[in-house]
């Protein structure tokens, strides 16, 4: 049962396209995995669809979607298809669309932090923001920090608890400069996240920061 969900500001951002290509990978992967955030955001759409039906018809704006839509069809001719992979057991867990980025990335390649930690690198045409997947160890932390940005962190399998709450599949935590938390990975399971942020972390610890550069978190 899902208990934390996207903001209505960034379900607005989805339905109006205005969201750049991380924050839209981790917000479009939790739409797959919560009926309730996809309801919100098929409301917002009806709302900009109402506001678009009122608008005034303009024979330069026709035009210009009509363009737009051109582009679009031939883009999708062109762009090359993703050429998949069976999937191994360790990659079944993941949902649409990050499943295609990881693919496209070829495949899953844990990168191990030490401690049972492990991240991967989602590569996107978004250099505004990192979206990384981390594995961590079932009773283990994450060392505290705060946040020098946004950080949306999206459960996928197992769970974690913190300050806040306790986050299971499907659920979202977004977090920003005003929380400092040590998140820990429950007992019984590893937990595994989609992690999105536009900035790094800030570590209270001296050690974390040492390393922090070297594992681009």
């Amino acid at each position: 049962m899902i208990q934390h969900h996207l903001t209505d500001e960034m379900i607005a951002a989805m339905a109006a396209g205005t969201l750049e290509a991380g924050w839209a990978l981790g917000a479009t992967t939790h739409l797959t995995m919560c009926s309730a955030c996809r309801a919100g955001l098929h409301a917002f759409e009806r709302i900009g669809g109402y506001f678009l039906e009122c608008e005034v018809a303009n024979d330069n704006l026709d035009e210009g979607w009509r363009e737009m839509e051109r582009r679009i069809t031939e883009s999708q001719w062109e762009e090359d298809p993703v050429t998949s992979s069976p999937r191994s057991e360790a990659e079944m867990f993941l949902p649409e669309p990050l499943a295609t980025y990881v693919d496209r990335a070829g495949g899953l390649k844990w990168r191990f932090l030490g401690r049972g930690a492990a991240q991967m690198i989602v590569p996107t045409e978004d250099e505004t923001t990192t979206v990384r997947l981390l594995k961590i160890p079932a009773g283990q932390p994450v060392p505290e920090h705060s946040h020098r940005g946004t950080e949306l962190t999206l459960v996928l399998d197992g769970s974690f608890t913190d300050e806040v709450s306790t986050f299971g599949p499907g659920d979202v935590e977004i977090a920003d400069g005003t929380l400092t938390h040590t998140p820990r990975a429950t007992e019984g399971k590893d937990c595994i996240c989609l992690a999105v942020t536009d900035a790094p972390l800030k570590f209270s610890s001296l050690h974390m920061r040492l390393f922090q550069r070297l594992f681009k978190i």
